[in-house]
This record gives C-alpha cells, structure tokens and sequence, in this order.
C-alpha cells in the first residue's frame, strides 16, 4: 500500500472517529434498527428534498418549499426523525466543509499563475 493511501485512510479514521460522524452514525443505526418502517419514511422526505432542492425552477422554489415544509411539518415534530436529520446535516455540512478546504489547497498547489 502506498504512503498517501495509508495517510488517507488514518485521516479517514480519524475522521470517522469525529463526534459529529459517531452521532450520525449513532443515529443512522437507531432508525435502521429500531423504527425501519420510519427510515423508509426519513428516505422519502430526504428524497423528495434533494429533488426539490436540485429540480425545482428558481422562480417556483420558495413557494414549493413552503408547501414541502409545511407538508412534513408534523412528521419533522418527532423527536426521532428531528434528531437524525439533524445529525445528517451536520455530517453533510461536515463533509461540504473537508471537501471545500481540500480543493482550495490542491487548487492553491497547482495554480501556475503565480
């Protein structure tokens, strides 16, 4: 195994390790394990959210997001579904943020402008 292949997996393990990924993954078993009938739903609303967020016109996008929350409204009120997308988001804004800073720092090392 190369050098670079055996940082990145104890960079990815330590990462792993983090509080935000071990509640994300706390939370993701819980639902899967315990309450499957209401993983399938958290599936559907996460799916029905990406497609709104990636295909809805920007002129239609307010209004279908109003009637999108307002749909789930009473579904976002359990504690159970609040708790794991709350955990999912904060691992995805986690990971937004990590892939963010490491193309800004390849981009900065092959920027030949300079």
């Amino acid at each position: 195994m190369s050098e670079y292949i055996q940082i990145t997996n104890d960079y990815l393990q330590r990462i792993r390790n983090d509080s935000i990924c071990q509640e994300y993954f706390r939370q993701k078993e819980l639902v899967t394990k315990q309450y499957p009938e209401l993983k399938k739903q958290i599936d559907e609303y996460r799916e029905r959210n990406f497609k709104l967020q990636n295909e809805t016109d920007s002129d239609r996008l307010f209004d279908e997001t109003d009637r999108f929350e307002r749909e789930y409204e009473d579904f976002r009120k359990n504690p159970i579904v609040n708790d794991f997308l709350a955990a999912e988001l904060a691992f995805c804004r986690m990971y937004q943020e990590l892939e963010a800073y490491i193309g800004e720092a390849f981009a900065r090392d092959f920027d030949l402008s300079k």
